[in-house]
Protein backbone atom coordinates (compact mmCIF):
# COMPACT_ATOMS: atom_id res chain seq x y z
CA UNK A 1 0.00 0.00 0.00
CA UNK A 2 1.44 3.54 -0.97
CA UNK A 3 -0.02 5.82 1.53
CA UNK A 4 -2.53 6.33 4.00
CA UNK A 5 -1.95 9.98 5.16
CA UNK A 6 -3.76 9.34 6.69
CA UNK A 7 -8.53 10.13 13.52
CA UNK A 8 -31.30 11.15 23.58
CA UNK A 9 -31.92 14.45 22.67
CA UNK A 10 -29.58 17.01 23.44
CA UNK A 11 -30.99 18.05 26.61
CA UNK A 12 -31.88 14.65 27.30
CA UNK A 13 -27.57 14.05 27.17
CA UNK A 14 -27.40 16.92 28.87
CA UNK A 15 -29.25 16.22 31.88
CA UNK A 16 -28.87 12.38 32.56
CA UNK A 17 -25.94 11.30 34.36
CA UNK A 18 -24.82 7.67 34.23
CA UNK A 19 -23.88 5.89 37.08
CA UNK A 20 -20.10 6.26 35.83
CA UNK A 21 -20.14 9.55 36.26
CA UNK A 22 -20.02 10.20 39.91
CA UNK A 23 -16.86 7.35 40.07
CA UNK A 24 -13.83 9.41 40.27
CA UNK A 25 -11.00 8.53 41.86
CA UNK A 26 -12.10 7.71 45.82
CA UNK A 27 -10.15 5.11 47.14
CA UNK A 28 -7.66 5.06 44.47
CA UNK A 29 -3.78 5.39 45.95
CA UNK A 30 -1.89 8.10 44.71
CA UNK A 31 1.10 6.73 42.70
CA UNK A 32 5.07 7.61 43.97
CA UNK A 33 6.45 8.89 41.17
CA UNK A 34 10.53 8.02 40.93
CA UNK A 35 12.00 10.78 38.37
CA UNK A 36 15.05 9.63 36.77
CA UNK A 37 17.32 10.76 33.47
CA UNK A 38 15.71 9.16 30.59
CA UNK A 39 19.44 8.71 29.19
CA UNK A 40 20.73 8.93 25.61
CA UNK A 41 17.09 8.25 23.92
CA UNK A 42 16.03 11.68 25.31
CA UNK A 43 18.50 14.05 26.71
CA UNK A 44 17.29 16.60 29.52
CA UNK A 45 14.44 14.37 29.35
CA UNK A 46 13.22 12.58 33.04
CA UNK A 47 11.22 9.35 32.91
CA UNK A 48 9.07 7.75 35.17
CA UNK A 49 6.10 5.25 35.46
CA UNK A 50 2.80 5.07 37.95
CA UNK A 51 0.70 2.05 39.22
CA UNK A 52 -2.78 3.02 38.63
CA UNK A 53 -6.32 0.71 39.25
CA UNK A 54 -7.43 -1.12 36.13
CA UNK A 55 -10.74 -0.72 37.22
CA UNK A 56 -11.49 2.14 39.50
CA UNK A 57 -14.79 0.23 40.65
CA UNK A 58 -12.32 -2.03 42.54
CA UNK A 59 -9.22 1.38 43.20
CA UNK A 60 -7.32 -1.30 45.44
CA UNK A 61 -7.55 -4.11 43.21
CA UNK A 62 -5.50 -5.07 40.13
CA UNK A 63 -3.10 -2.24 38.74
CA UNK A 64 -1.47 -1.36 35.36
CA UNK A 65 1.66 0.86 34.60
CA UNK A 66 1.48 4.53 33.04
CA UNK A 67 4.92 5.70 31.19
CA UNK A 68 5.47 9.32 32.03
CA UNK A 69 8.36 11.69 30.77
CA UNK A 70 8.71 15.25 31.65
CA UNK A 71 10.34 18.21 30.54
CA UNK A 72 11.90 20.40 33.82
CA UNK A 73 10.65 23.98 34.07
CA UNK A 74 13.80 26.33 33.27
CA UNK A 75 13.18 28.38 35.98
CA UNK A 76 12.37 26.14 39.10
CA UNK A 77 12.27 29.57 41.50
CA UNK A 78 9.33 30.40 39.48
CA UNK A 79 7.60 27.27 38.76
CA UNK A 80 3.96 27.03 38.51
CA UNK A 81 3.53 23.44 38.18
CA UNK A 82 3.04 20.93 35.63
CA UNK A 83 1.53 21.61 32.67
CA UNK A 84 0.00 17.70 31.24
CA UNK A 85 -0.45 17.23 27.23
CA UNK A 86 -1.71 14.81 24.83
CA UNK A 87 -1.37 14.67 20.78
CA UNK A 88 -4.27 12.70 19.96
CA UNK A 89 -4.98 9.70 18.23
CA UNK A 90 -6.40 7.83 20.12
CA UNK A 91 -3.34 5.75 20.60
CA UNK A 92 -1.20 8.97 20.06
CA UNK A 93 2.17 8.61 22.51
CA UNK A 94 2.16 11.54 24.89
CA UNK A 95 5.97 10.80 25.76
CA UNK A 96 6.95 10.59 22.11
CA UNK A 97 5.33 13.75 21.66
CA UNK A 98 6.40 15.49 24.53
CA UNK A 99 10.18 14.35 23.70
CA UNK A 100 9.78 15.04 19.97
CA UNK A 101 8.29 18.77 20.35
CA UNK A 102 9.03 19.26 24.18
CA UNK A 103 11.86 21.87 23.61
CA UNK A 104 9.96 24.15 20.82
CA UNK A 105 6.44 23.84 22.96
CA UNK A 106 5.21 27.46 23.84
CA UNK A 107 6.67 30.15 24.83
CA UNK A 108 10.44 30.61 26.61
CA UNK A 109 8.09 31.95 29.65
CA UNK A 110 5.99 28.80 29.75
CA UNK A 111 8.85 26.31 29.41
CA UNK A 112 10.26 28.40 32.68
CA UNK A 113 7.10 27.94 34.63
CA UNK A 114 5.73 24.44 33.98
CA UNK A 115 7.44 21.11 33.25
CA UNK A 116 6.22 19.51 30.31
CA UNK A 117 4.67 16.17 31.25
CA UNK A 118 3.63 13.62 28.88
CA UNK A 119 2.49 10.45 29.33
CA UNK A 120 0.98 7.03 27.14
CA UNK A 121 -2.43 6.32 27.96
CA UNK A 122 -3.53 3.02 29.35
CA UNK A 123 -3.29 0.43 26.75
CA UNK A 124 -1.06 2.51 24.35
CA UNK A 125 2.65 2.48 23.81
CA UNK A 126 4.79 2.06 26.68
CA UNK A 127 2.11 2.24 29.33
CA UNK A 128 0.59 -0.92 29.91
CA UNK A 129 -0.61 -1.87 26.36
CA UNK A 130 -3.41 -3.77 24.74
CA UNK A 131 -1.36 -6.15 22.19
CA UNK A 132 -3.23 -8.09 20.23
CA UNK A 133 -0.40 -10.26 18.08
CA UNK A 134 2.97 -11.22 18.77
CA UNK A 135 4.85 -8.92 16.13
CA UNK A 136 4.00 -5.49 13.75
CA UNK A 137 4.43 -7.37 11.10
CA UNK A 138 1.74 -10.08 11.90
CA UNK A 139 -0.56 -7.46 12.43
CA UNK A 140 -0.39 -5.32 9.66
CA UNK A 141 -0.73 -8.71 7.27
CA UNK A 142 -4.22 -8.60 8.93
CA UNK A 143 -4.85 -4.89 7.01
CA UNK A 144 -6.87 -4.75 3.98
CA UNK A 145 -4.42 -4.17 1.07
CA UNK A 146 -5.80 -0.14 0.66
CA UNK A 147 -6.41 2.74 1.92
CA UNK A 148 -9.94 2.27 2.46
CA UNK A 149 -12.73 0.73 0.57
CA UNK A 150 -14.05 2.80 -2.47
CA UNK A 151 -16.40 -0.49 -4.33
CA UNK A 152 -18.69 -3.22 -2.60
CA UNK A 153 -15.48 -5.69 -3.04
CA UNK A 154 -13.54 -3.89 -0.97
CA UNK A 155 -15.52 -3.34 1.55
CA UNK A 156 -16.50 -6.64 2.17
CA UNK A 157 -12.42 -7.12 2.01
CA UNK A 158 -12.03 -4.38 4.69
CA UNK A 159 -14.95 -5.86 7.25
CA UNK A 160 -13.33 -9.27 7.15
CA UNK A 161 -10.18 -7.40 8.19
CA UNK A 162 -11.92 -5.35 10.89
CA UNK A 163 -13.28 -8.98 11.83
CA UNK A 164 -9.82 -10.46 11.92
CA UNK A 165 -8.30 -7.61 13.69
CA UNK A 166 -11.09 -7.76 16.69
CA UNK A 167 -10.71 -11.76 17.01
CA UNK A 168 -7.19 -11.40 17.54
CA UNK A 169 -8.20 -8.63 20.24
CA UNK A 170 -10.67 -11.00 21.86
CA UNK A 171 -8.21 -13.60 22.21
CA UNK A 172 -5.36 -11.90 23.56
CA UNK A 173 -6.08 -8.32 24.43
CA UNK A 174 -6.39 -9.02 28.53
CA UNK A 175 -8.35 -7.11 30.92
CA UNK A 176 -6.92 -4.25 29.81
CA UNK A 177 -9.22 -4.21 26.81
CA UNK A 178 -12.70 -3.28 28.93
CA UNK A 179 -10.76 -0.28 30.59
CA UNK A 180 -9.49 1.88 28.30
CA UNK A 181 -12.65 4.55 27.90
CA UNK A 182 -11.38 8.39 27.81
CA UNK A 183 -13.22 8.34 31.61
CA UNK A 184 -10.55 6.69 32.52
CA UNK A 185 -7.73 8.46 31.16
CA UNK A 186 -9.16 11.16 32.88
CA UNK A 187 -9.22 9.58 36.25
CA UNK A 188 -5.56 8.31 35.83
CA UNK A 189 -4.93 12.19 34.81
CA UNK A 190 -6.92 13.12 38.15
CA UNK A 191 -4.13 11.07 39.99
CA UNK A 192 -1.02 11.89 38.25
CA UNK A 193 -2.22 15.71 38.73
CA UNK A 194 -2.39 14.48 42.69
CA UNK A 195 1.05 12.95 42.14
CA UNK A 196 3.21 15.53 40.98
CA UNK A 197 1.44 17.82 43.72
CA UNK A 198 -0.35 20.53 42.12
CA UNK A 199 -3.67 21.64 42.97
CA UNK A 200 -5.64 21.77 40.31
CA UNK A 201 -4.73 20.46 36.56
CA UNK A 202 -3.45 22.41 33.94
CA UNK A 203 -3.86 20.51 30.48
CA UNK A 204 -3.39 21.29 27.00
CA UNK A 205 -5.01 18.20 24.11
CA UNK A 206 -4.99 18.33 20.82
CA UNK A 207 -7.30 16.42 18.28
CA UNK A 208 -8.55 13.12 19.95
CA UNK A 209 -6.90 15.26 23.51
CA UNK A 210 -9.75 17.28 23.45
CA UNK A 211 -12.09 14.71 23.95
CA UNK A 212 -9.65 13.91 27.02
CA UNK A 213 -9.80 17.46 28.21
CA UNK A 214 -13.73 17.85 27.81
CA UNK A 215 -13.86 14.67 29.65
CA UNK A 216 -11.77 15.69 32.52
CA UNK A 217 -13.64 19.01 33.06
CA UNK A 218 -17.01 17.57 33.51
CA UNK A 219 -15.59 14.49 35.37
CA UNK A 220 -13.22 16.77 37.37
CA UNK A 221 -14.80 20.74 37.30
CA UNK A 222 -13.04 21.75 40.56
CA UNK A 223 -10.57 20.63 39.33
CA UNK A 224 -9.37 23.22 36.13
CA UNK A 225 -7.00 25.39 36.38
CA UNK A 226 -6.48 25.83 32.64
CA UNK A 227 -7.25 23.57 30.14
CA UNK A 228 -7.01 24.32 26.37
CA UNK A 229 -8.52 21.57 23.90
CA UNK A 230 -7.35 22.58 19.82
CA UNK A 231 -8.47 20.66 17.28
CA UNK A 232 -12.15 20.13 18.95
CA UNK A 233 -14.07 17.17 18.66
CA UNK A 234 -18.10 17.45 20.18
CA UNK A 235 -18.15 15.30 22.72
CA UNK A 236 -22.06 15.37 22.23
CA UNK A 237 -21.53 14.36 18.71
CA UNK A 238 -18.35 12.01 19.87
CA UNK A 239 -20.16 9.63 22.88
CA UNK A 240 -24.25 9.90 22.07
CA UNK A 241 -24.92 11.92 19.29
CA UNK A 242 -28.28 13.89 19.15
CA UNK A 243 -32.19 13.08 19.37
CA UNK A 244 -31.86 8.87 18.14
CA UNK A 245 -28.42 9.39 15.98
CA UNK A 246 -26.74 6.97 17.42
CA UNK A 247 -29.28 4.32 15.90
CA UNK A 248 -28.15 4.77 12.59
CA UNK A 249 -24.98 7.34 12.28
CA UNK A 250 -21.93 5.45 13.70
CA UNK A 251 -19.68 8.26 15.87
CA UNK A 252 -17.68 8.56 12.58
CA UNK A 253 -20.70 9.71 10.71
CA UNK A 254 -21.88 12.15 13.61
CA UNK A 255 -18.45 14.36 13.82
CA UNK A 256 -18.72 14.91 10.08
CA UNK A 257 -14.70 14.94 9.51
CA UNK A 258 -15.27 14.99 6.04
CA UNK A 259 -16.72 18.43 5.68
CA UNK A 260 -13.59 19.68 7.31
CA UNK A 261 -11.38 17.98 4.55
CA UNK A 262 -13.24 18.52 1.59
CA UNK A 263 -13.35 22.69 2.97
CA UNK A 264 -9.69 22.31 3.31
CA UNK A 265 -9.14 20.94 0.32
CA UNK A 266 -11.21 23.74 -1.51
CA UNK A 267 -9.16 26.16 0.10
CA UNK A 268 -5.73 24.39 -1.00
CA UNK A 269 -7.16 24.71 -4.40
CA UNK A 270 -8.45 28.37 -4.09
CA UNK A 271 -4.96 29.56 -2.98
CA UNK A 272 -3.19 27.65 -5.38
CA UNK A 273 -5.20 29.03 -8.29
CA UNK A 274 -4.48 32.65 -6.89
CA UNK A 275 -0.83 31.59 -6.39
CA UNK A 276 -0.25 31.14 -9.89
CA UNK A 277 3.55 30.23 -10.26
CA UNK A 278 3.88 30.13 -7.03
CA UNK A 279 2.03 26.69 -7.06
CA UNK A 280 2.88 24.23 -9.21
CA UNK A 281 -0.36 22.70 -9.63
CA UNK A 282 -2.09 25.80 -10.67
CA UNK A 283 -2.52 25.87 -14.65
CA UNK A 284 -5.74 25.97 -15.67
CA UNK A 285 -7.88 25.65 -13.02
CA UNK A 286 -6.90 23.26 -9.85
CA UNK A 287 -10.26 21.84 -8.62
CA UNK A 288 -11.13 20.57 -12.22
CA UNK A 289 -7.86 19.15 -12.53
CA UNK A 290 -7.76 17.62 -10.02
CA UNK A 291 -11.53 16.39 -10.05
CA UNK A 292 -10.39 14.94 -13.51
CA UNK A 293 -6.72 13.14 -12.06
CA UNK A 294 -9.56 11.73 -9.25
CA UNK A 295 -11.62 10.14 -12.05
CA UNK A 296 -9.13 9.02 -14.35
CA UNK A 297 -7.48 6.92 -10.82
CA UNK A 298 -10.93 5.82 -9.63
CA UNK A 299 -10.91 4.23 -13.56
CA UNK A 300 -7.27 2.85 -13.37
CA UNK A 301 -4.13 3.44 -11.06
CA UNK A 302 -1.02 5.09 -12.32
CA UNK A 303 2.45 2.95 -12.15
CA UNK A 304 4.85 4.61 -10.44
CA UNK A 305 8.71 3.24 -10.20
CA UNK A 306 8.88 1.17 -6.96
CA UNK A 307 12.61 2.07 -6.76
CA UNK A 308 13.98 -1.96 -7.66
CA UNK A 309 12.92 -1.96 -11.65
CA UNK A 310 9.15 -2.51 -11.47
CA UNK A 311 6.35 -0.26 -10.96
CA UNK A 312 3.76 0.26 -7.94
CA UNK A 313 -0.13 1.03 -8.73
CA UNK A 314 -0.81 4.14 -7.38
CA UNK A 315 -4.93 4.52 -6.57
CA UNK A 316 -7.89 6.78 -6.07
CA UNK A 317 -7.61 5.98 -2.65
CA UNK A 318 -4.38 6.40 -2.24
CA UNK A 319 -4.01 10.24 -4.01
CA UNK A 320 -7.12 11.21 -1.59
CA UNK A 321 -5.02 9.66 1.55
CA UNK A 322 -2.13 11.16 0.73
CA UNK A 323 -3.81 14.72 0.01
CA UNK A 324 -5.72 14.54 3.47
CA UNK A 325 -2.57 13.85 5.41
CA UNK A 326 -1.00 16.70 3.59
CA UNK A 327 -3.55 18.88 4.41
CA UNK A 328 -3.10 18.78 7.76
CA UNK A 329 -0.02 21.23 7.45
CA UNK A 330 -0.43 23.75 4.77
CA UNK A 331 4.03 23.74 4.96
CA UNK A 332 3.08 20.77 3.12
CA UNK A 333 1.13 22.19 0.38
CA UNK A 334 4.03 22.77 -2.41
CA UNK A 335 5.15 19.43 -2.02
CA UNK A 336 1.57 18.97 -2.75
CA UNK A 337 1.24 20.57 -5.62
CA UNK A 338 4.03 19.21 -7.06
CA UNK A 339 2.54 15.83 -6.63
CA UNK A 340 -0.50 16.51 -8.00
CA UNK A 341 0.73 18.04 -10.94
CA UNK A 342 3.56 15.52 -11.59
CA UNK A 343 0.25 12.79 -11.67
CA UNK A 344 -1.39 15.00 -14.01
CA UNK A 345 1.23 14.89 -16.55
CA UNK A 346 1.98 11.22 -16.22
CA UNK A 347 5.38 12.38 -17.53
CA UNK A 348 7.45 12.63 -14.83
CA UNK A 349 6.24 9.48 -12.94
CA UNK A 350 9.99 8.42 -10.93
CA UNK A 351 10.00 12.40 -10.00
CA UNK A 352 5.91 12.12 -9.00
CA UNK A 353 7.24 8.35 -7.14
CA UNK A 354 10.59 10.52 -5.19
CA UNK A 355 7.94 13.45 -4.45
CA UNK A 356 5.26 11.31 -2.80
CA UNK A 357 7.97 9.15 -0.91
CA UNK A 358 9.31 12.65 0.29
CA UNK A 359 5.60 14.30 1.38
CA UNK A 360 4.73 10.68 3.23
CA UNK A 361 8.36 11.16 5.13
CA UNK A 362 7.38 14.43 6.54
CA UNK A 363 4.14 12.70 8.38
CA UNK A 364 6.45 9.28 9.29
CA UNK A 365 7.14 8.54 13.04
CA UNK A 366 9.58 6.02 13.83
CA UNK A 367 8.09 2.61 15.28
CA UNK A 368 8.98 2.13 18.56
CA UNK A 369 10.08 -1.86 18.94
CA UNK A 370 9.75 -4.79 19.59
CA UNK A 371 6.01 -4.02 19.07
CA UNK A 372 4.59 -1.28 17.23
CA UNK A 373 0.16 -1.01 18.03
CA UNK A 374 -1.22 -0.47 14.51
CA UNK A 375 -4.95 -0.68 15.66
CA UNK A 376 -5.10 -1.59 18.69
CA UNK A 377 -4.62 1.74 20.88
CA UNK A 378 -7.23 3.72 18.67
CA UNK A 379 -10.22 1.35 18.57
CA UNK A 380 -9.32 0.47 22.02
CA UNK A 381 -10.78 3.87 22.73
CA UNK A 382 -12.98 4.60 19.92
CA UNK A 383 -14.91 1.52 20.29
CA UNK A 384 -15.45 2.19 24.08
CA UNK A 385 -16.77 5.37 24.75
CA UNK A 386 -19.47 6.37 21.84
CA UNK A 387 -22.87 4.54 21.27
CA UNK A 388 -22.85 3.45 18.03
CA UNK A 389 -25.36 1.45 15.81
CA UNK A 390 -25.01 -2.32 15.57
CA UNK A 391 -24.14 -3.33 11.90
CA UNK A 392 -21.17 -2.76 9.93
CA UNK A 393 -23.76 -1.96 7.40
CA UNK A 394 -24.68 1.70 9.43
CA UNK A 395 -20.68 2.42 8.16
CA UNK A 396 -21.43 1.53 4.70
CA UNK A 397 -24.51 3.49 4.68
CA UNK A 398 -23.18 6.60 5.76
CA UNK A 399 -19.70 6.47 3.67
CA UNK A 400 -21.46 6.41 1.09
CA UNK A 401 -23.90 9.08 1.83
CA UNK A 402 -21.13 11.22 3.29
CA UNK A 403 -18.98 10.95 0.15
CA UNK A 404 -21.91 12.30 -2.30
CA UNK A 405 -22.23 15.19 0.23
CA UNK A 406 -18.32 15.96 0.67
CA UNK A 407 -16.43 14.23 -2.00
CA UNK A 408 -13.48 12.15 -1.63
CA UNK A 409 -12.88 11.89 1.78
CA UNK A 410 -16.52 10.28 3.62
CA UNK A 411 -14.78 6.74 3.08
CA UNK A 412 -11.71 7.13 4.65
CA UNK A 413 -12.97 9.02 7.15
CA UNK A 414 -15.87 6.73 8.13
CA UNK A 415 -14.72 3.11 7.45
CA UNK A 416 -11.54 4.70 9.95
CA UNK A 417 -13.89 2.86 12.84
CA UNK A 418 -15.64 0.63 11.47
CA UNK A 419 -13.47 -1.58 13.46
CA UNK A 420 -16.35 -0.75 15.98
CA UNK A 421 -18.66 -2.62 14.79
CA UNK A 422 -16.88 -6.19 15.88
CA UNK A 423 -15.05 -4.94 18.82
CA UNK A 424 -14.72 -7.42 21.74
CA UNK A 425 -14.88 -4.92 24.42
CA UNK A 426 -17.29 -2.39 26.45
CA UNK A 427 -16.19 -0.16 29.24
CA UNK A 428 -19.02 0.14 31.73
CA UNK A 429 -16.91 3.19 33.40
CA UNK A 430 -17.15 5.31 30.30
CA UNK A 431 -18.59 8.80 30.57
CA UNK A 432 -21.17 10.33 28.17
CA UNK A 433 -22.24 13.58 30.00
CA UNK A 434 -23.50 15.77 30.72
CA UNK A 435 -20.67 18.20 29.26
CA UNK A 436 -21.97 21.36 31.01
CA UNK A 437 -20.66 21.31 34.37
CA UNK A 438 -19.33 25.00 35.65
CA UNK A 439 -15.97 24.39 36.10
CA UNK A 440 -13.54 26.40 38.29
CA UNK A 441 -11.79 28.48 35.04
CA UNK A 442 -12.68 28.92 32.11
CA UNK A 443 -11.87 26.13 29.12
CA UNK A 444 -9.83 27.94 26.10
CA UNK A 445 -11.23 26.13 22.82
CA UNK A 446 -9.37 26.48 19.78
CA UNK A 447 -10.35 26.14 16.27
CA UNK A 448 -8.95 26.45 12.38
CA UNK A 449 -11.88 27.57 10.06
CA UNK A 450 -10.37 25.15 7.84
CA UNK A 451 -9.31 21.92 9.56
CA UNK A 452 -9.20 18.83 7.31
CA UNK A 453 -10.05 16.36 11.29
CA UNK A 454 -11.25 18.08 13.24
CA UNK A 455 -14.44 20.72 11.61
CA UNK A 456 -14.59 24.08 12.71
CA UNK A 457 -18.41 23.61 13.83
CA UNK A 458 -17.16 21.52 16.64
CA UNK A 459 -14.99 24.28 18.12
CA UNK A 460 -18.00 26.27 17.94
CA UNK A 461 -20.45 23.86 19.37
CA UNK A 462 -18.26 22.91 22.31
CA UNK A 463 -17.28 26.17 23.42
CA UNK A 464 -20.99 26.70 23.65
CA UNK A 465 -21.66 23.62 25.39
CA UNK A 466 -19.40 24.07 28.10
CA UNK A 467 -20.50 25.90 30.82
CA UNK A 468 -17.45 28.03 31.01
CA UNK A 469 -16.01 27.88 27.48
CA UNK A 470 -14.43 30.34 25.47
CA UNK A 471 -13.53 30.40 21.56
CA UNK A 472 -10.71 31.36 19.73
CA UNK A 473 -11.29 31.45 16.17
CA UNK A 474 -8.34 31.03 13.64
CA UNK A 475 -8.81 32.11 10.20
CA UNK A 476 -6.39 29.30 8.78
CA UNK A 477 -6.10 25.64 7.49
CA UNK A 478 -4.14 22.64 8.42
CA UNK A 479 -5.72 20.70 11.48
CA UNK A 480 -5.03 22.39 15.26
CA UNK A 481 -2.96 25.49 15.50
CA UNK A 482 0.14 23.99 16.56
CA UNK A 483 3.34 25.71 15.22
CA UNK A 484 1.01 26.85 12.48
CA UNK A 485 -0.38 30.70 14.09
CA UNK A 486 1.99 32.98 16.38
CA UNK A 487 -1.42 34.56 17.33
CA UNK A 488 -3.26 31.78 18.34
CA UNK A 489 0.46 30.85 20.23
CA UNK A 490 0.28 34.08 22.00
CA UNK A 491 -3.31 33.29 23.61
CA UNK A 492 -2.32 29.88 24.48
CA UNK A 493 0.81 31.20 26.04
CA UNK A 494 -1.25 34.00 28.28
CA UNK A 495 -3.77 31.53 29.18
CA UNK A 496 -1.74 29.24 30.58
CA UNK A 497 0.14 31.68 32.18
CA UNK A 498 -2.14 34.10 33.79
CA UNK A 499 -5.69 32.32 33.52
CA UNK A 500 -6.69 35.31 31.06
CA UNK A 501 -9.04 33.94 28.19
CA UNK A 502 -9.03 36.37 24.86
CA UNK A 503 -11.84 38.66 24.42
CA UNK A 504 -15.59 36.89 22.90
CA UNK A 505 -15.11 36.95 19.00
CA UNK A 506 -10.98 36.59 19.01
CA UNK A 507 -10.08 35.95 15.92
CA UNK A 508 -6.32 35.22 14.15
CA UNK A 509 -5.32 35.76 11.24
CA UNK A 510 -2.15 33.62 9.53
CA UNK A 511 1.43 34.26 9.53
CA UNK A 512 1.57 32.92 6.39
CA UNK A 513 -0.77 32.09 2.82
CA UNK A 514 -0.24 29.47 1.29
CA UNK A 515 1.58 30.74 -2.19
CA UNK A 516 1.46 34.05 -1.76
CA UNK A 517 5.03 34.22 -2.31
CA UNK A 518 7.16 31.78 -3.96
CA UNK A 519 7.58 28.77 -1.35
CA UNK A 520 10.53 26.16 -1.31
CA UNK A 521 8.74 22.97 -1.28
CA UNK A 522 8.56 20.52 1.71
CA UNK A 523 9.76 17.45 0.24
CA UNK A 524 13.07 17.08 2.07
CA UNK A 525 11.72 18.70 5.35
CA UNK A 526 11.73 17.43 8.73
CA UNK A 527 9.13 15.45 10.22
CA UNK A 528 5.79 17.43 10.51
CA UNK A 529 5.10 18.05 14.14
CA UNK A 530 1.30 17.46 12.89
CA UNK A 531 2.78 13.66 12.47
CA UNK A 532 1.69 13.14 16.15
CA UNK A 533 -1.52 14.39 15.62
CA UNK A 534 -2.83 11.77 12.73
CA UNK A 535 -4.60 8.37 14.22
CA UNK A 536 -1.68 5.92 15.02
CA UNK A 537 -3.21 3.58 12.00
CA UNK A 538 -2.93 6.58 9.24
CA UNK A 539 1.12 6.78 10.19
CA UNK A 540 1.56 3.13 10.06
CA UNK A 541 -0.06 2.43 6.80
CA UNK A 542 2.36 4.50 5.44
CA UNK A 543 4.62 1.73 6.09
CA UNK A 544 3.40 -0.79 4.51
Amino acid sequence: MLAVVVAGCLAMSLLAVPAAASRTTPGAAVPELAWRSCGQEAPGFECATARVPLDYDRPRGATITLALTRLPATSPSTRIGSLFLNPGGPGGSGVDFVQGLGGDLFSAQVRARFDLVGFDPRGVARSTPLQCFDTTEEAISVLAPFAFPVTRPEERVWIQSDRAYARACARRGGAIIDHMSTANVARDMDLLRRAVGDRKMTFVGYSYGTAIGSTYANMFPDKVRAVVIDGVIDPVSYTTGRGNQAETLPSDARLRSEQGAYDTLQAFLRLCDRGGPNCAFSAGNPKRRYDRLARRLLAEPAQLPDGQGGTTPFTYADLVATTLGALYDAASWPALAELLQELDSLTRTAQAAGTLRNLQNRFGLRAEPPYEQVLEGFAGVWCLDPDNPDHVSAWARAARAADRRDPYFGRPWIWFGSICASWPARDTDRYTGPFNRRTANTVLVVGNRNDPATRYQDAVSTAQLLSRGRLLTVEGSGHTSLFLFSCADRHVNRYLLTGRVPPPGTVCGVDVVPFAQPQPTTATAEVSAHAYLLPPTLTQAQHG
